[in-house]
């Protein structure tokens, strides 16, 4: 059985295969990431294998007491299930690294555009060939509430809420509606410029928002919420 661990700024997620099945999955504090994969590791004594990707450089002091056979730490040195064009391969984050080897080898041989909707909104480009050929950077819902909060003198820090009207009649509704619909119209738009250039485009929605902009979404795409570990899995596999 194998452990895959993405630590990420603030919190932390983890998931137990067997194979290419997800066995479980949770999501803690970096805090709480040791004690509950010593409590893992008790419940799947026959984990051996484990790979981690880490954004904080402290993987190593959070994992010093969890005893597994082998553990690889993600890098840009890693050998990934996919062909990397990107421009500048030291640059690409390891969660892209992650969703672009889930993409290959979930749906290979297929023109897939990943989504991934968290801090930052990322879409990602993996060909038929099996090739990374880059993507787009943007902000995420939360980082949008929280601009308009930071960068103005009166407008509230609000979460994130779905519109219900097509015309805001309050600050509060202006700000859910400005900033929901920009991004459901930013993310149709790249979907439609992808469409164009790749004939037969499978479109995966992904990460902490990714719920949250479906239901408003709908046509035409897949959500599948542990993409990245799935991906790290991929990862893993492909190392071992």
């Amino acid at each position: 059985m194998k452990l895959v661990i993405d630590i990420g700024n603030t919190r932390a997620k983890f998931a137990v295969f067997k194979e290419s099945a997800l066995i479980m999955s949770s999501r803690v504090s970096q805090n709480d990431l040791p004690n509950q994969l010593q409590i893992v590791l008790r419940q799947y004594p026959d984990i051996s294998l484990c790979l981690v990707s880490d954004v904080t450089k402290k993987a190593k002091d959070l994992l010093t007491n969890i005893s597994i056979h082998s553990i690889v730490y993600l890098d840009h040195d890693t050998p990934v299930p996919f062909n990397n064009d990107y421009a500048t391969p030291a640059t690409l984050g390891k969660d892209r690294m992650a969703l672009a080897a889930a993409a290959t080898t979930i749906y290979p041989r297929q023109n897939v555009l990943i989504i991934d909707a968290g801090s930052c909104i990322t879409f990602d480009l993996i060909n038929a060939d099996n090739t990374f050929l880059g993507g787009a950077i943007s902000l995420g819902v939360g980082m949008r509430y929280r601009a308009l909060h930071e960068f103005t003198a009166a407008l509230p820090h609000l979460k994130p809420k779905a519109p219900t009207t097509t015309l805001g009649n309050s600050t509060a509704e202006a700000i859910h509606l400005g900033v929901t619909v920009g991004v459901i119209a930013e993310i149709k738009s790249q979907i439609e410029r992808f469409n164009q250039e790749f004939e037969n485009l499978t479109v995966i929605l992904t990460g902490g928002d990714a719920e949250f902009l479906f239901n408003q979404l709908k046509s035409g795409i897949f959500v599948r919420q542990n993409f990245l570990l799935e991906g790290l899995n991929a990862i893993l596999d492909y190392n071992t």
